[in-house]
């Protein structure tokens, strides 16, 4: 497998000067315009309307927005991404999927790339065979674009399930278990044709009473997934020559425009290792919640983490490979991040002795930034595809 095909790596996923598919109307990257200026359209607008807005209908108040192409029945993106999640998991109308990704849709998880909608149906249909009861809880949806482009949505969610059918970890435990996912999806005309998912599988891994070592090193050998090559004497280009890493100007304002902020705060705390900023960037009591059921409380603890990644993977490389927000300065701005880190394993940490291979590492993160700070935080990275390409 190509580089290019190993990791999540483009930033945009509408290109203009590139032919689409056939069937498919041309679309064009977001700028600031397609972001949404208020929370009228939100998932805690969408819940006010109870349980009925989950179980087939839209709240009676929820705000319509354009969406051509679209099933009638969905009133704004957010209706249409809670309601699609519902009917094909917990309703078990698996085959749904034919309706709403398209035939040629792209899905990156910790396996590596995937194209087609048939393997995400079958992947479906796995697992729901191994958690027959299993439920999906919307925890947030952020959202961005338009009719005149693309929407795209960064869905977070908590799944529970009983593992009571076999599962690609082995035999069922019986164990009920409870992890995160975020899923960030691209969809226009009713399909969802660009995925790329964050599931928790290291804590799930845990819950099922499987060790997540152990179970990586199997499945790797075994040619699970699609492992990233070994790229051997290649390095990140975090540097050229013996420059120094670029300093960023981190905006001492945010405005209506948090992406600056974003931007120069995750390269300068993660590339030029300025960790000092991380006070200027994260509230005193900043909550950062992450993979393996990992939660910080305040910027010291949240800084022993980056620290502990960057002392495993020291010659690191962060890239943000997407970025879109709603909100405004008043209320507060929802945030989500796509992104990707490239480094050479030779520190030692909770991933065991350095092995000196290169990893891909992507995920996704939300931020709440509230009065120019982040005061909550979701991570969630491909944990189980790292320990899988350090062990294969």
């Amino acid at each position: 497998m190509s580089e290019t095909q190993s990791r999540p790596r483009p930033v945009d996923t509408a290109v203009p000067e590139q032919e689409p598919p056939e069937g498919r109307t041309k679309h064009r990257a977001l700028g600031p315009a397609d972001m949404p200026r208020d929370f009228s359209i939100s998932l805690d607008a969408y819940r006010r309307g109870g349980t009925d807005a989950f179980l087939g209908k839209a709240p009676e108040h929820a705000v319509r927005q354009p969406l051509p192409g679209f099933e009638p029945t969905y009133v704004n993106i957010v209706d249409y991404i809670v309601r699609i999640t519902h009917r094909i998991w917990e309703e078990k109308d698996v085959g749904y999927i034919y309706d709403t990704y398209a035939h040629d849709c792209m899905v990156w998880d910790d396996f590596g790339l995937t194209s087609g909608r048939d393997k995400v149906v079958a992947h479906t249909v796995g697992t729901i065979n191994a958690f027959p009861d299993i439920r999906i809880l919307a925890d947030e949806v952020i959202w961005a674009g338009s009719d005149a482009s693309a929407f795209h949505s960064s869905h977070r969610s908590q799944i529970f399930g009983t593992n009571t059918g076999y599962s690609q970890y082995g035999a069922p435990t019986g164990k009920r278990v409870q992890f995160w996912c975020v899923a960030n999806c691209v969809m226009k005309d009713n399909e969802i044709f660009h995925e790329y998912v964050v599931y928790d599988f290291v804590s799930l891994i845990s819950q099922l009473g499987f060790d997540p070592l152990e179970t990586a090193r199997r499945m790797a050998q075994a040619g699970a997934g699609a492992l990233p090559k070994d790229f051997l004497a290649s390095e990140p280009v975090r540097t050229v020559g013996q420059a120094k890493p670029e300093r960023l100007a981190v905006p001492g304002s945010i405005g209506d425009d948090p992406e600056p902020f974003v931007r120069a705060a995750l390269h300068n705390i993660w590339n030029r290792r300025d960790f000092s900023l991380m006070e200027r960037v994260y509230a005193p009591g900043i909550v950062s919640q992450g993979t393996a059921g990992r939660v910080f409380h305040g910027v010291g603890q949240l800084r022993s983490f980056v620290l502990s990644q960057l002392a495993m993977f020291p010659d690191a490389l962060f890239t943000v490979d997407d970025c879109y927000w709603m909100g405004n300065p008043r209320d507060g701005f929802l945030v989500a991040i796509r992104w990707s880190l490239d480094g050479t394993h030779r520190g030692n940490g909770r991933y065991g002795a350095p092995t000196g291979r290169e990893v891909d590492l992507w995920g996704i993160t939300h931020w709440v930034i509230e009065n120019g700070v982040v005061t909550r935080e979701w991570v969630m990275f491909n944990e189980f595809g790292v320990l899988m390409q350090l062990t294969r």
